[in-house]
């Protein structure tokens, strides 16, 4: 074997160690608790920094909050968040969000992530799943920060609008695409 294949096999085995041991840290269920605390403080800095948040929120029929979502990854990564669903400012159901990836990648992040369903067919589409898995089982469209979309346009042309925000940490690549939603049953 030469030196050249030996670093690249010993690059991907160290890649994959710590991509792994990123995704098992989190893996942890929090408690409705601490899940209801992060859901609030997110919604509070989701109206604050999205232009028009408070009225995207009226809007809405439902509102998934993904509160501290890490993405890892060296070579393979993958992310991991929890969060509730909230339909009517109550909360309808708590959820986790994971998401492996393989390519070149490198880096870590940390940030918020508000999905606003704003018709009933889709909501009860998403309450309904067992497994959601965004871009299969329906189209997320994902809102740049600043763009001022009205809600009757999000209502009839975005159905399911995603807003990232609040990231900390260094990382291309962001999408919602691929990401896999689950409830969970936290203490």
């Amino acid at each position: 074997m030469n030196m050249r294949a030996y670093y690249r096999s010993l690059a991907v085995a160290l890649g994959c160690a710590f991509a792994f041991s990123l995704l098992a840290a989190p893996s942890y269920a929090k408690s409705k608790e601490e899940i209801d605390a992060s859901v609030k403080g997110t919604v509070r800095l989701f109206k604050k920094e999205i232009k028009g948040g408070s009225e995207y929120m009226k809007g809405a029929k439902g509102m998934l909050v993904m509160s501290g979502i890490t993405k890892a990854g060296f070579i393979i990564g993958g992310k991991y968040g929890q969060g509730a669903l909230l339909v009517g400012n109550k909360t309808a159901g708590y959820y986790s969000l994971a998401e492996g990836s393989v390519g070149w990648q490198i880096g870590a992040e940390q940030y918020d992530m508000v999905i606003l369903f704003m018709t009933d067919e889709v909501l009860n589409k998403f309450k309904n799943s067992e497994n959601w898995e965004a871009g299969v089982d329906a189209e997320i469209t994902l809102i740049t920060q600043g763009t001022g979309v009205s809600v009757e346009t999000l209502r009839s042309q975005h159905p399911i609008a995603g807003f990232i925000f609040g990231q900390k940490g260094l990382m291309g690549g962001l999408s919602i695409k691929g990401a896999k939603f689950t409830r969970i049953h936290p203490d």
